[in-house]
């Protein structure tokens, strides 16, 4: 593997608190407005980006606005950005042509014939566990399985926010562990160690948090069922519906990139749906435009994240951070707190796992050696902070391609993160593991 590329001229510039302003500005017009109205949906993320952004640009006199506007769209161009946006485009087009022909209808219809609904939710947080385990990916999951997800909430009357946070929570578990997550990739080349012992390391943090939620997801007070159902019988068309669903875990498996994987789950989709005079070509094409589209909220929200991000790095936020954090550190678990709050911050004010953990590795691999921290350990404390943080955050990848695939049934990023019960959990399994750790 060619070696990761941590050095930007703009991450190491003279630190600076100032240039973390427009994030605060950012989680004080947000989150004060929706706290203050009540109500989480009177202030559109779009708007409070746009807002941060300006005072972004406002922010550092020495530099010409033609020059910040610049690097504000150098950020929202990021190679990351543009492909954490091509991910959200074919999700909505998949997603789009597999409601149109059924396949969702279907997947539910045979998961009510085989699975008892009072295990359904939990069964969810499993499947949804193992795809993001065997793709690698959270944000490719959650964009195959919310489709599903929102039309088993619609079906047996679960609550939106458990069976979406279930969904969501699966595939950050799956992702964590995962030996092709792009986290995993990242953490274990910063700081120079193997990816399998990275993952085992990881489980004895992630597994007691995971189980609790497959029990939690069990009560009968996220199983309860308002309609009455009648065991459907299931043919051979439903489960030809769902075979675009099947053909995503099975590749995944094999290591098979997610966006080449819902680009072939679109075009079967378009087949199937041609093939059983769903709709004709045309039609298709209007059903994939208009599931590309349904994701534009999701796409500007993460290129303006991107610019963001861009500008506060720019300015010497992110120095700022990394230099105050380092001060904190006397010893081996003070150094591990240290890593935790470092990676953690640094994805708060990003959104973006990998992004984070490539920011703070090489700093969390110095400060390691330096207090004895067995890098396996570093590696894993930077990939499970990161994940915790993710959950957490209402502008995050994973909560944004929920909310924009679960708009049908209203659902907001809070919707989603109100059932959401693994980051939370994650959280205490990391700090009882630092907790445990010898001085």
């Amino acid at each position: 593997m060619s070696k990761i590329n941590t050095t930007d001229s703009d991450q190491w510039r003279e630190s600076s608190f100032k240039a973390l302003i427009p994030f605060i500005v950012f989680v004080f017009f947000y989150f004060g407005f929706s706290i203050a109205t009540k109500d989480f949906s009177k202030v559109p993320m779009t708007v409070a980006f746009i807002i941060s952004s300006a005072v972004a640009l406002i922010l550092n006199h020495k530099e010409k606005l033609n020059k910040k506007i610049e690097v504000f769209a150098k950020g929202m161009g990021n190679k990351d950005i543009m492909i954490m946006c091509l991910v959200f485009i074919l999700a909505g087009a998949f997603a789009a042509t597999a409601k149109e022909i059924g396949g969702v209808v279907s997947a539910v219809s045979i998961a009510e014939h085989f699975i008892p609904p009072s295990f359904m939710i939990s069964g969810l947080f499993v499947i949804s566990a193992l795809i993001s385990l065997s793709i690698g990916t959270s944000c490719g999951t959650i964009a195959a399985l919310v489709p599903i997800a929102v039309t088993l909430s619609q079906t047996f009357g679960f609550n939106p926010s458990i069976v979406l946070g279930a969904t969501v929570g699966g595939a950050m578990f799956g992702d964590n562990i995962s030996l092709i997550s792009d986290t995993t990739i990242a953490s274990t080349r910063t700081q120079n160690v193997d990816m399998r012992d990275k993952m085992l390391y990881s489980l004895r943090i992630v597994i007691v948090p995971a189980l609790v939620c497959v029990v939690l997801y069990m009560l009968p007070m996220f199983a309860h069922i308002t309609v009455s159902t009648i065991q459907p019988i299931v043919n051979l068309d439903a489960y030809i519906k769902i075979f675009p669903y099947v053909l995503l875990l099975v590749l995944g498996v094999a290591g098979v990139n997610v966006m080449f994987l819902l680009l072939i789950g679109t075009i079967l989709n378009t087949i199937i749906g041609i093939y059983y005079g769903i709709f004709d070509i045309f039609g298709a094409f209007t059903c994939i435009g208009d599931g590309t589209v349904s994701m534009a909220n999701t796409l500007i929200v993460a290129m303006l994240a991107g610019g963001l991000l861009k500008m506060v790095r720019y300015n010497g936020g992110i120095t700022y951070i990394i230099k105050e954090t380092q001060h904190l550190i006397t010893s081996k678990k003070t150094c591990e707190i240290g890593i935790c709050i470092l990676v953690g911050i640094i994805n708060l004010f990003t959104a973006n796992n990998t992004v984070a953990i490539i920011t703070a590795g090489p700093i969390a691999k110095e400060i390691s050696m330096r207090y004895g921290v067995n890098p396996k350990r570093t590696a894993s404390l930077l990939d499970t902070t990161s994940c915790f943080i993710q959950g957490l955050i209402p502008y995050g990848a994973q909560i944004l391609i929920a909310t924009g695939l679960a708009s049908a049934i209203g659902a907001s990023s809070f919707t989603v993160m109100k059932g959401l019960f693994y980051p939370a959990l994650l959280g205490v399994g990391i700090a009882t593991s630092v907790a445990l750790t010898k001085k």
